[in-house]
């Protein structure tokens, strides 16, 4: 294992300078952050491999996709993190509480097969923060300063499974038909009104349905603190690129926690459901029930893959507040405290208001 080549850890030094080369988001280029030298990331060619689901449920052929890599767990929330870059003073990402460099330790992980990579800059996440912290109403003034300051904010790629397989499934179920007719009904005034009711009838109906399911995204990292709001984790997939480890450059990578076997069972939850409408599709009419279903799923396949958010971390009054914001489109979501000031004499002068109100009407 001490052989192996740590790819994800490799240092690229600009040609020019010496200084480390960094991503540049939104492109397919690296650069130095001093002289501007870029230059271009290597993409392979082939495309992103799909690996066979079982033989690594089983265990075996783990060796051929996957390395070791250094990481750092935060001993305050928990979170996995490796840091690409060498960072003189490092914090976590979702509570800022310091982390140790001498913590660092080697553990396996199986390579990520594909990377979105980040879209916007630092810069642009920045200008996301100070407008929706500047739309929040009774926010401490603190709040508006900490939003404002880079060191508060990283750039984070987030760990995720995806799976696809050729799915099929037999059911057994009802096609309901609305029909309707008309009832002698007591409205609101005592008086006798007709009324149209609607109606089902049912019918037997059974069969069989198939097809393709591309990319079951399945949340691969598990956090204490920080968990990342669902309005904002959903990614553009076409803008997946094979994997290269040139991308983290500059950020921070969260390992998975979520083992595969424990993320092929969420994805096999999401493929019910999918085979579920399927089935209701096939059903037709004006309504289904499903009674019973059988599914089938084959050449199943997956991927570890990492997708970019920003993160903004703060404290306030002794609790953690996160703010995130989607790294590819820019959605914001977060938590936020409240000034208790602020509201104090808000109610205040909404009293005083409508007191004196009172007393011009009188």
């Amino acid at each position: 294992m001490n052989q192996k080549t740590q790819q994800t850890e490799l240092k690229k030094p600009c040609i020019n300078c010496g200084a480390e080369m960094k991503y540049l988001p939104g492109t397919k280029n690296i650069s130095c952050e001093y002289c501007g030298h870029q230059e271009t990331i290597s993409i392979d060619e082939n495309g992103f491999e799909e690996l066979e689901l079982y033989p690594y449920l089983k265990e075996m052929g783990a060796q051929r996709h996957s390395e070791e890599i250094a990481m750092l767990n935060c001993k305050n929330c928990g979170a996995t993190q490796h840091i690409e870059e060498n960072y003189k003073s490092l914090h976590c990402v979702y509570c800022s509480m310091p982390l140790v460099l001498e913590d660092q330790y080697k553990e396996e992980w199986i390579l990520p097969g594909a990377v979105l990579p980040f879209q916007l800059d630092q810069k642009k996440s920045f200008q996301i923060f100070q407008q929706w912290v500047k739309s929040l109403w009774f926010a401490p003034n603190n709040l508006k300063k900490a939003a404002l300051d880079p060191q508060f904010t990283k750039g984070l790629y987030l760990p995720y499974w995806t799976f696809d397989a050729q799915l099929s499934a037999a059911y057994s179920g009802q096609r309901g038909e609305y029909y309707y007719e008309n009832k002698r009904v007591r409205n609101s005034n005592g008086k006798m009104v007709n009324q149209r009711v609607r109606k089902t009838r049912w019918y037997p109906a059974s069969g069989n349905v198939s097809g393709f399911v591309d990319d079951t995204l399945v949340k691969a990292s598990k956090q204490r603190k920080g968990k990342v709001p669902s309005k904002i984790a959903r990614w553009n997939l076409k803008l997946l690129q094979p994997f290269n480890s040139s991308f983290l450059r500059g950020f921070v990578t969260e390992k998975y926690t979520i083992p595969l076997k424990q993320g092929h069972l969420a994805a096999k939850g999401e493929a019910e459901q999918i085979a579920r409408r399927w089935c209701r599709q096939d059903i037709g009419g004006d309504t289904q029930r499903v009674t019973s279903m059988k599914m089938n799923l084959s050449e199943e396949t997956f991927k570890h893959i990492l997708l970019p958010v920003y993160i903004s971390s703060y404290r306030y009054n002794g609790k953690e507040y996160n703010f995130f914001v989607n790294g590819e489109n820019g959605t914001i979501s977060g938590t936020r405290p409240y000034s208790f000031w602020k509201i104090f004499f808000t109610v205040l002068l909404v009293l005083a208001v409508i007191g004196l109100l009172v007393v011009f009407n009188k």
